[in-house]
């Protein structure tokens, strides 16, 4: 048999691929990280599937049986948005940074966490 030059290149991709996977999940959720130790959870919990939710649920102020809400179809994409954009209010940004949160991971995680964003506590007050 002989080696077919292409061989090198698929490893090479295989690599390329295999560090591309882990920057869109390091790299948000280190910034999760960061985001939960602002607001008093354990940052390890960003690393821990459905943990993560949990704290994010946690920080939103919102009831704990929002939990469940991944597991809606289409209505739970909507209404995790919305968690993403309550995160964002308590932290003291607008909607665009929740709803950043939701679509560019990578970007706006490392942006709340490692920024100059507070966490501000309870702004849904009654809720």
């Amino acid at each position: 048999m002989i080696p077919l030059q292409s061989d090198a290149g698929a490893g090479l991709g295989a690599v390329f691929f295999l560090l591309l996977i882990l920057a869109f999940f390091f790299v948000p959720a280190i910034g999760m990280w960061k985001t939960f130790v602002k607001a008093g959870q354990p940052g390890w919990g960003a690393f821990v599937p459905f943990l993560n939710f949990f704290y994010l649920v946690e920080i939103a102020d919102r009831p704990t049986w929002w939990v469940a809400l991944p597991i809606i179809p289409v209505i739970g994409w909507i209404l995790m948005i919305a968690l993403f954009v309550d995160v964002a209010k308590q932290f003291g940004k607008g909607p665009g940074t929740g709803l950043g949160l939701a679509v560019l991971p990578f970007v706006f995680w490392p942006f709340l966490g490692f920024g100059d964003a507070e966490y501000l506590g309870d702004t849904n007050p009654g809720v």
